[in-house]
């Protein structure tokens, strides 16, 4: 059974006995949440370290860390003295939790810190694992989980051989209305799914910016944020792509010179066909619909960080609001804890890496492409 289907059936079973009350007019209950225990009293709650304080950790990050129920911030990484500094006065923390990425690894002696959260530019995310898992941390990742598979399998590795868990920040597996989307399909409440069409992606501004890079994008579009639509159709049909062509379109060789500018492609999985999209050129595409037997759902806008809608056939999906990074922290907090089965594992990110690889081919080389299993 791959990764991915295994995690999936166990989330399925938890959410086998959801309510069916209606929530705010839409057609369906709320989802029990990832995380939705009670909060810990804060000397009981597992520390955190941030390596990397940008924006994503300044602005999303670190305030679902003041909401967590099962971990708090404990530590913080950083190579500029200015975020140092503001951090540290901001979030309360003593200068021996203030590291450099010249004395990160001193961090094995901080047992403050039980988690090391890696949300750096992708090319960095390998390197930093493999030193916090020798570090004796737990290590959670953002996504892309790295650059190449082979990275991927070098973070695994040595996670294992720490005997620590690595988790990968697939944050909308924690967002009630992409759960219930995967029970519409599990439970085949409109029949058998035939098609997925999705995508994701928007204008990119600054061209000197690290996302265009590919030392340390690994990729544009498809590694930023197309990622989000592979990895839907992976957890609405619990299968992986045995075929994937690709076409990619570049406007502006200049400023794409290293990376993809848009990129469209298709997977066969199984009988389901999915048609997907990512770009750096256009603002709107942030989206997917599942068309089934009998009717269809989907999410429109998909994959913010909040906002996010649903319609199916029956009627809305909606539900209130969660903070994403809140829930899977506290999930990963959970597992970590009490042994809880991890649902976004280094294995699934490693799995994303080999479609990504395969979609990177595909396209350059015009060919049908089956993707590498793990």
């Amino acid at each position: 059974m791959n990764p991915i289907e295994k995690n999936r059936r166990s989330f399925l079973q938890k959410t086998a006995a959801l309510s069916t009350a209606a929530v705010a007019g839409g057609m369906f209950g709320s989802p029990e949440l990832f995380g939705s225990q009670p909060t810990l009293p804060d000397d009981e709650k597992l520390g955190v370290a941030m390596v990397g304080l940008g924006s994503l950790s300044t602005n999303q990050i670190a305030p679902a860390l003041q909401k967590t129920k099962r971990c708090k911030l404990a530590a913080i990484v950083s190579g500029t003295a200015a975020k140092r500094e503001k951090w540290s006065k901001q979030y309360d923390l003593a200068p021996e939790h203030i590291y450099t990425y010249e004395t990160f690894d001193k961090i094995a002696e901080d047992e403050t810190v039980d988690i090391i959260y890696v949300v750096l530019p992708n090319g960095m995310h390998c390197e930093y694992t493999v030193r916090a898992a020798k570090a004796g941390k737990h290590v959670f990742c953002e996504k892309p989980m790295a650059i190449s598979s082979v990275e991927c399998r070098q973070m695994i590795d040595a996670c294992e051989k720490a005997e620590r868990l690595l988790g990968i920040g697939y944050r909308c597996q924690f967002e009630p209305h992409h759960r219930r989307c995967i029970e519409l399909a599990e439970s085949k409440t409109f029949g058998d799914i035939k098609g997925i069409t999705g995508g994701f992606g928007f204008k990119i501004g600054d061209p000197t910016q690290w996302r265009l890079n590919k030392k340390l994008a690994g990729g544009g579009p498809l590694m930023d944020v197309g990622i989000y639509a592979l990895q839907a159709c992976r957890y609405l049909t619990g299968l992986e792509p045995e075929l994937i062509t690709a076409t990619q379109t570049k406007t502006d060789p200049v400023k794409f010179a290293e990376v993809e500018e848009t990129l469209s492609w298709t997977m066969k999985m199984g009988d389901v066909n999915c048609s997907l999209m990512t770009t750096y050129a256009f603002n709107g595409i942030n989206n997917f619909h599942a068309y089934c037997d009998n009717g269809n759902f989907g999410l429109d806008p998909a994959f913010n960080y909040s906002g996010i809608k649903g319609k199916s056939s029956k009627g809305p999906i909606e539900f209130e609001q969660v903070d994403h990074f809140a829930a899977e922290l506290d999930h990963f907090a959970e597992c970590i804890s009490n042994g809880t089965e991890l649902r976004v594992p280094g294995e699934t990110g490693l799995q994303d890496l080999l479609i990504m690889e395969a979609i990177f081919k595909a396209a350059d080389s015009g060919l049908a492409i089956k993707p590498e299993s793990i």
